[in-house]
Protein backbone atom coordinates (compact mmCIF):
# COMPACT_ATOMS: atom_id res chain seq x y z
CA UNK A 1 0.00 0.00 0.00
CA UNK A 2 1.74 3.13 -1.24
CA UNK A 3 0.57 6.73 -1.04
CA UNK A 4 2.11 10.15 -0.76
CA UNK A 5 -0.23 12.37 1.17
CA UNK A 6 -0.46 16.03 2.11
CA UNK A 7 -3.23 18.36 3.23
CA UNK A 8 -4.19 19.32 -0.34
CA UNK A 9 -4.12 15.79 -1.81
CA UNK A 10 -7.44 14.04 -1.11
CA UNK A 11 -7.55 11.56 -3.99
CA UNK A 12 -10.14 8.90 -3.11
CA UNK A 13 -8.17 6.34 -5.19
CA UNK A 14 -4.81 6.92 -3.55
CA UNK A 15 -4.62 3.38 -2.10
CA UNK A 16 -6.64 1.65 -4.82
CA UNK A 17 -9.68 0.84 -2.69
CA UNK A 18 -13.33 1.31 -3.61
CA UNK A 19 -14.75 2.73 -0.39
CA UNK A 20 -11.86 3.52 1.96
CA UNK A 21 -9.18 6.18 1.52
CA UNK A 22 -6.71 7.98 3.83
CA UNK A 23 -6.16 11.74 3.92
CA UNK A 24 -3.95 14.07 5.89
CA UNK A 25 -6.45 16.46 7.41
CA UNK A 26 -5.57 20.08 8.22
CA UNK A 27 -8.58 20.19 10.53
CA UNK A 28 -7.57 17.16 12.57
CA UNK A 29 -3.81 17.65 12.38
CA UNK A 30 -3.38 13.98 11.52
CA UNK A 31 -4.63 11.13 9.38
CA UNK A 32 -8.31 10.68 8.70
CA UNK A 33 -9.58 7.41 7.24
CA UNK A 34 -12.38 8.32 4.88
CA UNK A 35 -15.30 6.14 3.88
CA UNK A 36 -16.86 7.05 0.54
CA UNK A 37 -20.35 5.61 0.08
CA UNK A 38 -21.05 7.71 -3.04
CA UNK A 39 -18.70 5.93 -5.43
CA UNK A 40 -20.69 7.19 -8.43
CA UNK A 41 -20.00 10.86 -7.51
CA UNK A 42 -23.71 11.44 -6.93
CA UNK A 43 -25.16 13.85 -4.38
CA UNK A 44 -28.55 15.38 -3.70
CA UNK A 45 -26.92 18.85 -3.42
CA UNK A 46 -24.39 20.54 -5.71
CA UNK A 47 -22.32 22.93 -3.64
CA UNK A 48 -20.50 25.34 -5.93
CA UNK A 49 -17.23 24.89 -4.00
CA UNK A 50 -17.29 21.08 -4.20
CA UNK A 51 -14.01 19.49 -5.28
CA UNK A 52 -15.58 16.22 -6.49
CA UNK A 53 -14.98 15.84 -10.24
CA UNK A 54 -17.93 14.99 -12.50
CA UNK A 55 -20.37 15.54 -9.63
CA UNK A 56 -23.92 14.62 -10.54
CA UNK A 57 -27.32 14.62 -8.91
CA UNK A 58 -28.60 11.36 -7.52
CA UNK A 59 -28.08 8.59 -4.98
CA UNK A 60 -25.31 6.01 -4.58
CA UNK A 61 -25.51 2.40 -5.72
CA UNK A 62 -25.88 -0.33 -3.08
CA UNK A 63 -22.79 -0.70 -0.90
CA UNK A 64 -20.85 -3.96 -0.95
CA UNK A 65 -20.64 -4.22 2.83
CA UNK A 66 -18.25 -7.18 2.86
CA UNK A 67 -15.82 -5.33 0.61
CA UNK A 68 -16.07 -2.16 2.66
CA UNK A 69 -15.34 -4.05 5.87
CA UNK A 70 -12.35 -5.80 4.30
CA UNK A 71 -10.96 -2.48 3.03
CA UNK A 72 -11.43 -0.75 6.38
CA UNK A 73 -9.73 -3.64 8.16
CA UNK A 74 -6.75 -3.57 5.78
CA UNK A 75 -6.43 0.21 6.00
CA UNK A 76 -6.48 0.24 9.80
CA UNK A 77 -4.05 -2.68 9.92
CA UNK A 78 -1.60 -0.79 7.66
CA UNK A 79 -1.87 2.28 9.89
CA UNK A 80 -1.85 0.60 13.31
CA UNK A 81 0.47 -2.35 12.66
CA UNK A 82 2.18 -1.54 9.34
CA UNK A 83 4.51 1.16 7.99
CA UNK A 84 1.86 3.33 6.36
CA UNK A 85 2.49 6.32 8.61
CA UNK A 86 6.26 6.28 8.13
CA UNK A 87 6.13 5.75 4.39
CA UNK A 88 3.16 7.89 3.38
CA UNK A 89 2.49 10.64 5.93
CA UNK A 90 4.54 13.79 6.59
CA UNK A 91 6.38 13.94 9.88
CA UNK A 92 4.35 15.74 12.49
CA UNK A 93 1.06 14.43 11.07
CA UNK A 94 1.57 10.74 11.88
CA UNK A 95 -1.40 10.40 14.18
CA UNK A 96 -4.62 8.52 13.45
CA UNK A 97 -7.31 11.02 14.34
CA UNK A 98 -10.62 9.74 13.02
CA UNK A 99 -12.73 7.69 10.67
CA UNK A 100 -14.89 10.01 8.58
CA UNK A 101 -17.96 9.19 6.54
CA UNK A 102 -17.71 11.80 3.83
CA UNK A 103 -16.59 10.99 0.31
CA UNK A 104 -18.04 12.04 -3.03
CA UNK A 105 -21.63 12.78 -2.08
CA UNK A 106 -24.10 12.82 0.78
CA UNK A 107 -23.28 9.69 2.87
CA UNK A 108 -26.72 9.45 4.48
CA UNK A 109 -28.27 8.98 1.03
CA UNK A 110 -26.98 5.39 1.21
CA UNK A 111 -29.57 2.97 2.53
CA UNK A 112 -26.67 1.01 4.06
CA UNK A 113 -25.65 3.96 6.26
CA UNK A 114 -26.62 2.25 9.58
CA UNK A 115 -24.94 -1.01 8.54
CA UNK A 116 -21.74 0.87 7.68
CA UNK A 117 -21.66 2.28 11.20
CA UNK A 118 -21.99 -1.27 12.54
CA UNK A 119 -18.90 -2.16 10.50
CA UNK A 120 -16.99 0.83 11.83
CA UNK A 121 -17.92 -0.14 15.38
CA UNK A 122 -16.67 -3.71 14.89
CA UNK A 123 -13.36 -2.59 13.39
CA UNK A 124 -12.75 -0.08 16.17
CA UNK A 125 -13.13 -2.92 18.66
CA UNK A 126 -10.80 -5.22 16.71
CA UNK A 127 -8.00 -2.65 16.69
CA UNK A 128 -8.52 -1.42 20.24
CA UNK A 129 -9.51 2.03 18.99
CA UNK A 130 -12.80 2.45 20.82
CA UNK A 131 -12.61 5.76 22.62
CA UNK A 132 -9.17 6.43 21.10
CA UNK A 133 -10.21 8.03 17.82
CA UNK A 134 -13.29 9.91 16.66
CA UNK A 135 -15.87 8.76 14.14
CA UNK A 136 -17.21 11.70 12.16
CA UNK A 137 -20.16 12.02 9.81
CA UNK A 138 -19.81 14.94 7.40
CA UNK A 139 -23.30 15.65 6.08
CA UNK A 140 -25.55 18.27 4.56
CA UNK A 141 -28.20 17.07 7.00
CA UNK A 142 -30.96 17.12 4.41
CA UNK A 143 -32.05 13.52 4.99
CA UNK A 144 -32.04 13.55 8.79
CA UNK A 145 -35.84 13.26 8.87
CA UNK A 146 -35.62 9.72 7.45
CA UNK A 147 -35.95 6.90 10.02
CA UNK A 148 -32.93 4.91 8.76
CA UNK A 149 -30.75 8.01 8.98
CA UNK A 150 -31.92 8.61 12.54
CA UNK A 151 -31.09 4.99 13.37
CA UNK A 152 -27.58 5.56 12.03
CA UNK A 153 -27.18 8.79 13.97
CA UNK A 154 -28.20 7.04 17.17
CA UNK A 155 -25.60 4.33 16.48
CA UNK A 156 -22.98 7.01 15.81
CA UNK A 157 -23.79 8.62 19.14
CA UNK A 158 -23.40 5.28 20.94
CA UNK A 159 -19.85 4.82 19.65
CA UNK A 160 -18.80 8.32 20.70
CA UNK A 161 -19.04 9.83 17.23
CA UNK A 162 -19.97 13.30 16.12
CA UNK A 163 -21.66 15.01 13.19
CA UNK A 164 -20.39 17.94 11.12
CA UNK A 165 -23.62 19.44 9.81
CA UNK A 166 -23.29 21.74 6.80
CA UNK A 167 -24.63 25.29 7.14
CA UNK A 168 -23.04 27.60 4.60
CA UNK A 169 -25.92 30.06 4.37
CA UNK A 170 -29.14 30.60 6.34
CA UNK A 171 -31.46 32.18 3.78
CA UNK A 172 -33.39 30.35 1.08
CA UNK A 173 -31.63 32.41 -1.58
CA UNK A 174 -28.21 31.73 -0.07
CA UNK A 175 -28.84 27.99 0.22
CA UNK A 176 -29.95 27.91 -3.39
CA UNK A 177 -27.01 29.93 -4.64
CA UNK A 178 -24.23 28.20 -2.71
CA UNK A 179 -25.57 24.67 -2.25
CA UNK A 180 -27.90 24.47 -5.27
CA UNK A 181 -30.74 23.17 -3.11
CA UNK A 182 -34.40 24.16 -2.81
CA UNK A 183 -34.49 23.56 0.93
CA UNK A 184 -35.46 26.28 3.41
CA UNK A 185 -33.87 27.50 6.65
CA UNK A 186 -36.89 26.12 8.50
CA UNK A 187 -36.26 22.60 7.16
CA UNK A 188 -32.57 22.90 7.95
CA UNK A 189 -33.43 23.90 11.52
CA UNK A 190 -35.76 20.92 11.98
CA UNK A 191 -33.16 18.50 10.68
CA UNK A 192 -30.43 20.11 12.77
CA UNK A 193 -32.52 19.71 15.92
CA UNK A 194 -33.18 16.03 15.19
CA UNK A 195 -29.51 15.42 14.46
CA UNK A 196 -28.08 17.22 17.49
CA UNK A 197 -30.45 15.43 19.84
CA UNK A 198 -29.29 12.04 18.55
CA UNK A 199 -25.54 12.67 18.32
CA UNK A 200 -23.07 15.45 19.26
CA UNK A 201 -23.21 17.93 16.38
CA UNK A 202 -20.99 20.71 15.07
CA UNK A 203 -22.08 23.24 12.49
CA UNK A 204 -19.59 23.31 9.61
CA UNK A 205 -19.59 26.40 7.41
CA UNK A 206 -17.57 27.18 4.31
CA UNK A 207 -17.15 30.88 3.53
CA UNK A 208 -15.40 32.40 0.53
CA UNK A 209 -15.53 35.32 -1.87
CA UNK A 210 -17.88 35.06 -4.83
CA UNK A 211 -16.85 37.32 -7.70
CA UNK A 212 -14.35 38.80 -5.23
CA UNK A 213 -17.08 39.80 -2.78
CA UNK A 214 -17.48 38.23 0.69
CA UNK A 215 -20.91 37.14 1.94
CA UNK A 216 -23.12 40.21 2.36
CA UNK A 217 -24.18 41.56 5.72
CA UNK A 218 -27.74 40.33 5.17
CA UNK A 219 -26.48 36.76 4.82
CA UNK A 220 -24.18 37.07 7.81
CA UNK A 221 -26.95 38.45 10.02
CA UNK A 222 -29.29 35.65 8.91
CA UNK A 223 -26.59 33.08 9.71
CA UNK A 224 -26.02 34.52 13.19
CA UNK A 225 -29.77 34.72 13.78
CA UNK A 226 -30.08 31.06 12.80
CA UNK A 227 -27.45 30.07 15.36
CA UNK A 228 -29.12 32.16 18.07
CA UNK A 229 -32.51 30.65 17.23
CA UNK A 230 -31.09 27.14 17.44
CA UNK A 231 -29.60 27.84 20.86
CA UNK A 232 -32.76 29.55 22.09
CA UNK A 233 -34.74 26.48 20.99
CA UNK A 234 -32.50 24.21 23.02
CA UNK A 235 -30.62 22.60 20.14
CA UNK A 236 -27.49 21.16 21.84
CA UNK A 237 -24.75 22.33 19.47
CA UNK A 238 -21.08 21.51 20.11
CA UNK A 239 -19.83 24.54 18.22
CA UNK A 240 -18.97 25.85 14.76
CA UNK A 241 -16.22 24.74 12.35
CA UNK A 242 -15.56 27.77 10.15
CA UNK A 243 -13.38 27.17 7.15
CA UNK A 244 -12.28 28.73 3.89
CA UNK A 245 -11.43 27.22 0.52
CA UNK A 246 -8.92 24.42 1.10
CA UNK A 247 -8.93 22.91 -2.37
CA UNK A 248 -10.01 24.08 -5.80
CA UNK A 249 -13.63 23.59 -6.81
CA UNK A 250 -14.31 21.43 -9.85
CA UNK A 251 -17.74 22.97 -10.42
CA UNK A 252 -18.59 25.41 -13.25
CA UNK A 253 -18.58 28.29 -10.75
CA UNK A 254 -14.94 27.67 -9.80
CA UNK A 255 -13.53 30.76 -11.62
CA UNK A 256 -15.82 32.95 -9.52
CA UNK A 257 -14.60 31.64 -6.14
CA UNK A 258 -11.62 32.84 -4.13
CA UNK A 259 -10.42 32.60 -0.51
CA UNK A 260 -11.21 35.31 2.00
CA UNK A 261 -8.47 37.02 4.03
CA UNK A 262 -7.65 35.43 7.38
CA UNK A 263 -8.69 38.58 9.22
CA UNK A 264 -12.14 38.44 7.60
CA UNK A 265 -12.60 34.88 8.85
CA UNK A 266 -11.33 35.90 12.29
CA UNK A 267 -13.82 38.75 12.42
CA UNK A 268 -16.73 36.45 11.56
CA UNK A 269 -15.51 33.94 14.13
CA UNK A 270 -15.60 36.69 16.75
CA UNK A 271 -19.20 37.50 15.90
CA UNK A 272 -20.14 33.83 16.12
CA UNK A 273 -18.50 33.55 19.54
CA UNK A 274 -20.85 36.25 20.79
CA UNK A 275 -23.64 33.66 20.52
CA UNK A 276 -21.79 31.65 23.16
CA UNK A 277 -20.71 28.91 20.76
CA UNK A 278 -17.19 27.53 20.52
CA UNK A 279 -15.62 28.31 17.13
CA UNK A 280 -12.67 26.68 15.36
CA UNK A 281 -11.29 28.45 12.30
CA UNK A 282 -9.56 26.75 9.37
CA UNK A 283 -8.51 29.34 6.75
Amino acid sequence: MTAKLDTTHHDRNVVGMTYVYPVVSRRSGGVSVGINLNVNNACNWRCIYCQVPELKRGSPPPVDLARLEDELHRMLDAIVHGDFMASSVPEGMRRLNDIALSGNGEPTSSAEFPAVLDIVSRQLEKFGLVGQIKVVLITNGSLTHRPYVQAGLAQLGKIGGEVWFKLDRATADGLNRINQTETTPEKVMRNLSICANLCPTWIQSCVFALDRLPPGETEIEAYLAFLNQALASGVPLSGVLLYGLARASTQPEAPHLSPLPDDWLASLAGRIRLTGLLVQVFP
